[in-house]
């Protein structure tokens, strides 16, 4: 009897594709340890806490689009793969809903994420108009609205500043954000939009109680550049190419939370921006002394413009990659 009537075919493909199997570079990032595990053996080391909610994989879908004929689809996609796969989203920009709830539909998603975590998201032009206006509420009733568990407000100046419809910032940012926590008991997270933040503009958004920090560092999506590029303005093109890498950024970070001690108050950070694949995320997520997760976006919005299936897909391959990642390889001491 044929104990194994696969490996006829098994043994004849290897040779076939032996050598379009090599390989010529070696990511140098890690130790590959095949003896240490089974298959997937440390895989409940995956879980964890997050913005006081339980993530099964440490995965953040970053905050993409909104208002948009097809934000709803995308959103909807989206909030299905977080409630089967156990992870978190932020929605795009929620401006619209400010002034109406004509897209509502587009963003209201609870009933697909289940309970894991939602955030709505501002940008900072939007909170410092509703700041002078005195109007709080109308964030309150934002959140109330989409059943979200807080707000993410994105800071994004080189972007505003370039965007042909761009809105003018009149304040720091640091001063808008210090007026949102005061005033409201709401979850709040900071991220940026594709340069990345500086260390003192870290060292700011640490010493505050913020939910967490979303890095949307320099080398992912650039919304500098793609207003640019919108525009046709290649006079300020050399702006594109100022900004702190994902790994500049937990390098950062972790400096601060030696530094700071006891004023180190917002103790979760979201690593976005040039984040490819899931060894990045998790060669950040072990190197980070911060409690940190890895954000996408692109990756996300490239599956989950059409049917459920083929965003399902891609994420079964994420759940199975990080899951190796954690079962056999430990990071090197840089």
């Amino acid at each position: 009897m044929n104990q194994d009537p696969t490996a006829e075919q098994r043994k004849k493909d290897h040779i076939e594709l032996a050598l379009e199997s090599q390989v010529n570079n070696t990511d140098t990032r890690f130790y590959y340890e095949p003896i240490l595990s089974g298959h997937f053996a440390n895989q409940k080391d995956i879980e964890s806490t997050f913005l006081n909610k339980s993530f099964k994989l440490p995965i953040w879908v970053s905050s993409m689009t909104g208002g948009t004929e097809w934000a709803k689809i995308i959103n909807i996609n989206l909030a299905k793969a977080c409630s089967e796969f156990g992870i978190g989203m932020g929605l795009g920009s929620c401006r619209s809903l400010l002034y109406s709830d004509d897209r509502l539909e587009d963003f209201d998603v609870r009933k697909y994420i289940g309970d894991q975590a939602l955030y709505a998201n501002l940008g900072i032009a939007q909170l410092e108009e509703l700041i002078a206006r005195n109007q709080f509420s109308v964030i309150s009733e934002l959140i109330k609205k989409l059943q979200a568990d807080g707000l993410i407000i994105h800071v994004n100046p080189l972007q505003e500043i370039t965007q042909p419809e761009g809105d003018v910032i009149k304040f720091s940012p640091l001063e808008s954000i210090k007026s949102l926590i005061d005033k409201l008991d709401v979850s709040v997270i900071v991220k940026e939009v594709g340069q990345g933040m500086g260390y003192r503009s870290l060292e700011a958004l640490f010493k505050l109680p913020l939910a967490a920090v979303d890095f949307a560092a320099h080398g992912g999506t650039n919304f500098t550049k793609l207003e640019l590029l919108r525009s046709k303005n290649s006079s300020l093109i050399p702006l594109v190419k100022v900004g702190h890498t994902a790994n500049e950024m937990v390098e950062m970070s972790n400096q601060l939370f030696s530094e700071l001690g006891d004023k180190f108050l917002c103790n979760q950070i979201i690593v976005s921006g040039g984040v490819s694949d899931f060894l990045d995320g998790y060669y950040f997520i072990k190197k980070s002394k911060v409690n940190a997760i890895y954000g996408q976006a692109g990756a996300f919005l490239k599956h989950a413009r059409g049917e459920y299936s083929e965003l399902r897909k891609f994420m079964k391959g994420q759940k199975k990659g990080i899951e190796m990642a954690y079962a056999y390889l430990r990071l090197k001491k840089d």
